[in-house]
């Protein structure tokens, strides 16, 4: 059996992922601060801690790793002017993405074999802004940054990918508007997420790459009328 660890798996995507995962036969193991969905393997760590990180991969005990999501992260930060943002908060959501993105993957790493592959959750966000969200765009800014570099340093033997979701929710009283924004009619949901996440994990010849899933969004001119 195929081993995968999601970070960040009790949140909305990731407890999605951790499902999807495992109908299609991986062990999976959730990094979370929360406990996991039901049936799912839960490691409750703080990813963004040097040490937490080595504490859970012992309690782990797995001699083997099929497939690293670097899910985790401060998923809707507060918005602050940059002359307001302390560095604390800062380092609140930078850490949450990022760093543990780095911490996850050097811990994982030395378990992984020929053919593993890494997948880095990024957003629209690391390309595109609204006001006041700095530090979440620096965040996965650097997970595209990252994600590239590590494909140059890990392959051939570890591929590592990113996925850039836009909208994405399990809200069904959504406004018309809200679906009919999109070039494809809706908001994107958790599975599509994770159907992602399943093509990257075997698509042997991509690497380095960052899959965008906005529903077309980002390819849209949007004007003031």
């Amino acid at each position: 059996m195929k081993h995968a660890i999601v970070t960040g798996g009790a949140g909305l995507i990731g407890a999605e992922l951790c499902t999807a995962l495992q109908m299609a036969d991986y062990e999976v193991a959730s990094f979370d601060i929360r406990e996991a969905p039901a049936g799912i393997r839960s490691i409750v760590c703080d990813v963004s801690d040097e040490a937490a990180v080595g504490r859970a991969f012992v309690e782990l005990g797995w001699e083997s790793l099929d497939l690293l999501v670097n899910n985790a992260g401060i998923a809707s930060p507060d918005r602050w002017p940059i002359t307001e943002l302390s560095l604390d908060e800062w380092r609140k959501v930078t850490d949450s993405h990022l760093t543990a993105a780095f911490l996850m993957t050097r811990a994982a790493v030395p378990l992984m074999g020929e053919g593993a592959s890494i997948i880095n959750m990024l957003s629209t966000r690391a390309f595109m802004s609204e006001k006041n969200t700095e530090a979440y765009a620096a965040s996965k800014g650097g997970l595209f940054g990252i994600t590239h570099a590590l494909a140059v340093s890990l392959g051939p033997k570890i591929r590592v990918n990113g996925i850039a979701p836009g909208w994405i929710t399990k809200e069904t009283d959504l406004r018309p508007v809200d679906h009919d924004q999109h070039p494809v009619g809706r908001a994107g949901r958790p599975e599509d997420v994770a159907k992602a996440v399943l093509y990257l994990a075997g698509a042997g010849f991509v690497t380095g790459e960052v899959l965008t899933l906005d529903g077309g969004m980002s390819r849209k001119m949007i004007y003031a009328d």
